[in-house]
C-alpha cells in the first residue's frame, strides 16, 4: 500500500504450499497450482484493538481471561422470594411455612436485608442473594403475600407475610457467583471468530475492545467501456454492471469490508490512476474484465511490465472452465494481492469462490484448513451425459441435496448450460458441481464433488 497505517502488515510469504517452478509461458496451470501460488503470497494481517461491535466477524489474536467472575454475585433466576432453607422443609398447600417478610430486593439494589429465622424477602430475577438466604422460591410456590391461594406473578402488593406452598433444595433457583465463568479462567481462545454471542461474553466481562485480526478491506473495480451503472438506461452496445455489485456482495460474504468502484472504461491510464487511488484503502483488490487476448484487453495492457516499486501482476491460462484467463500479483507499498478475473459473469464468480476468497480468509488470519469452501460427494441428476472439455477443470452450476440419513453421498442436478454468460441460471446455484480434468463426459449417476457455496 501507498500509505503506511495501523493495518499494514505485509501481505507477501504465507506459509501456504509452495507455487511450481519455471514454465513455459504457454502451458497452463492447474486450478491447485494457481490456488497455491496465490496462499503463498498472503498473509494474516497485523492484529489491531477493536471496539466490540467492529470487532464481529475478526478473529481474536490473544486469549481472553476471565477478569472478575461471572456472575460477580449470587443472585436469583426467578421472581419471588429469598428464604432459609430450613424454614420451608415440609411447606406444602396443606400446611404452608409462614414467613415474615422483611424486605424487597430488585436487580441493581445495593443495600440488602438481612434474612433470618422465620423471615423471607421478596425478590427480582437478576437481584443479589441477601445475606443469610440460602435459595429462592418462585412466586408460583406461594400466595405472593395476599393470604389467598397461590400466586401466579408478583405484581400484587407485597405482604407483611408469606405463605410458602413447596420448598426448594439449597441453593435452588440461584445463580452463584462464578458459575457461568471462574476467575482467571479461559473465556476465549485466540483465533476464535467473534459472533453475538462471543460479543455478548466479552461486554459481560467488561471488556469494550479486544485484539483482532481486521477483516480485509477489498476494492472491487470492473472494466469496459460497455457498462452502465444498474438504474441508469442503456444505450446501443451497453450492459449493466452486474460483476461489480456481484463480487463485492461475495467479499462482504466472505468476511471483507468491500468497496465498489465505478466501472471504467477501457482506458489503461484511467485504470492504472484508479488503482493507485484506491491503494490506500485496500488490503485486496480485484478487477473484473479485460485479461484474455482481445484488443480492448485494458487490464492486461495496463498491469503488465509495472515499474518494479509498483509491483508486478502475472497473466496466466489456467486448466479450468469457466475461468481460463487469470491475472494475480503484489502491487502498491505494501504489496496488496490483485486479482484480475475474467468478465463474463459466471467466471469472474467462479474465479472468486476458488481463488479470492480463500485469499480473503487467509488475511483474516483464518487457519489453512478452513480457507476454501467446504465440499461433498454427490450423484449427478441429468436426463443425459453432460459433456466436458477434456484436460479442464469444469465447474458446472448446481443445486445439491444432502443425503436424508445424514450418510453417504446427496445428489447434484445441474442448472442450466456451462455458458459463463449465464447468469441468471447462477442466481438459482447453491452448489458448483466439479468435474475432472480426465472426464471428457459425465455420465448420470456418477459421483463427483461438489463446492458448495450455502
Amino acid at each position: 500500500m501507498t500509505d503506511s497505517h495501523a493495518r499494514d502488515g505485509g501481505h507477501a510469504g504465507s506459509d501456504g504450499e509452495a507455487p511450481p517452478g519455471p514454465r513455459s509461458p504457454t502451458e497452463p496451470w492447474s486450478v491447485d497450482e494457481h490456488l497455491a501460488d496465490v496462499l503463498s503470497a498472503v498473509r494474516p494481517l497485523e492484529p489491531i484493538e477493536l471496539p466490540l461491535l467492529d470487532a464481529q466477524g475478526c478473529l481474536l489474536t490473544e486469549d481472553v481471561t476471565v477478569p472478575a467472575a461471572l456472575p460477580p454475585f449470587d443472585n436469583s433466576s426467578m421472581d419471588g422470594y429469598a428464604v432459609r432453607v430450613a424454614d420451608v422443609d415440609g411447606a406444602s398447600e396443606a400446611f404452608p411455612a409462614v414467613l415474615s417478610v422483611v424486605g424487597e430486593v430488585a436487580a441493581g439494589s445495593g443495600t440488602l436485608p438481612r434474612v433470618g429465622p422465620g423471615q423471607a424477602a421478596r425478590i427480582m430475577t437478576g437481584a443479589p442473594l441477601p445475606p443469610g438466604a440460602e435459595a429462592v422460591v418462585p412466586v408460583e410456590w406461594t400466595d405472593g403475600g395476599t393470604g389467598g391461594g397461590p400466586a401466579v406473578d408478583m405484581t400484587g402488593p407485597a405482604g407483611a407475610e408469606v405463605r410458602v406452598h413447596r420448598a426448594p433444595a439449597p441453593g435452588q433457583f440461584v445463580r452463584a457467583r462464578g458459575s457461568d465463568a471462574a476467575l482467571g479462567a479461559v473465556a476465549l481462545t485466540a483465533g476464535t471468530a467473534l459472533g453475538p454471542p462471543q460479543l455478548g461474553l466479552l461486554a459481560a466481562l467488561g471488556r469494550a475492545s479486544v485484539p483482532v485480526r481486521p477483516r480485509p478491506r477489498v476494492v472491487v473495480l470492473s472494466t469496459g467501456s460497455e457498462l452502465v451503472a444498474p438504474g441508469a438506461p442503456l444505450g446501443p452496445g451497453q450492459i449493466h454492471d452486474s460483476n461489480g455489485f456481484m463480487l463485492a456482495a461475495a467479499a462482504r460474504e466472505a468476511g471483507a469490508v468491500a468497496h465498489r468502484v465505478a466501472a471504467v472504461a477501457d482506458d489503461p491510464g484511467t485504470l492504472r490512476a484508479t488503482l493507485e487511488d484506491q491503494l490506500a484503502s485496500a488490503d485486496l483488490l480485484v478487477t473484473s474484465g479485460g485479461v484474455s487476448v482481445g484488443a480492448y484487453d485494458v487490464v492486461k495492457e495496463a498491469l503488465t511490465d509495472l515499474d518494479p516499486a509498483f509491483g508486478s501482476v502475472t497473466f496466466r491460462r489456467l486448466a479450468m472452465q469457466p475461468g481460463k484467463p487469470q491475472g494475480f500479483g503484489l502491487v502498491g507499498g505494501g504489496r496488496a494481492p490483485l486479482f484480475a478475473l475474467p468478465g463474463n459473469p459466471v467466471s469472474a464468480y467462479v474465479s472468486f469462490e476458488l481463488f479470492v476468497r480463500p485469499a480473503l480468509r487467509a488475511l483474516a488470519g483464518h487457519p489453512s484448513g478452513t480457507l476454501t469452501r467446504p465440499r461433498a460427494r454427490a450423484r449427478l441428476l441429468a436426463d443425459a451425459p453432460l459433456p466436458s472439455p477434456g484436460g479442464r477443470r469444469q465447474y458446472l452450476r448446481g443445486r445439491y441435496e444432502p443425503p436424508a440419513s445424514g450418510a453417504g453421498p446427496g445428489t447434484v442436478r445441474p442448472v442450466g448450460a456451462a455458458d459463463s454468460h449465464l447468469v441468471a441460471a447462477l442466481a438459482r446455484a447453491d452448489a458448483l458441481i466439479e468435474i475432472p480434468e480426465d472426464t471428457t463426459e459425465a455420465a448420470p449417476g456418477g459421483e463427483f464433488a461438489v463446492v458448495l457455496l450455502g
